[in-house]
């Protein structure tokens, strides 16, 4: 089972490749933004993306502004993110059932407490 701190990364990587898909031109600040992690953290995730080879940089050819890069899912980054998103959704179902259990014990407390307050006192003859 993995620790809370391995989801959470695993979420960030996984936000961040969804992201990248759908749009590789993105900045690291726009990656930030984006995803609510620091320019930090994001320049982080994208250069262990790009260092795992799931993602590639690839320079603007026609831009003015030479320091921008397309960051773009490798068939290996595609896998990954499959792989990811398979896991996300399997997490995602276990707490949403704790939260459907918790959810009805609630409701089963409140439905305890209305009735006894429901119930007539006790009246003196």
């Amino acid at each position: 089972m993995a620790s809370r701190r391995e989801e959470q990364q695993e979420s960030a990587r996984l936000r961040v490749m969804r992201l990248l898909s759908d749009n590789p031109k993105i900045s690291t600040r726009g990656v930030a933004d984006a995803v609510g992690i620091s320019n930090g953290a994001a320049y982080y995730v994208l250069r262990a993306l790009v260092e795992k080879g799931f993602v590639k940089l690839e320079s603007f050819s026609n831009n003015a502004r030479k320091g921008q890069y397309a960051y773009l899912l490798t068939s290996k980054g595609i896998g990954e993110k499959s792989l990811l998103t398979h896991r996300f959704i399997k997490r995602k179902r276990v707490e949403f059932e704790a939260l459907r259990i918790e959810i009805m014990a609630l409701e089963k407390e409140i439905s305890l407490k209305e009735a006894k307050i429901e119930q007539p006192l006790c009246t003196e003859k």
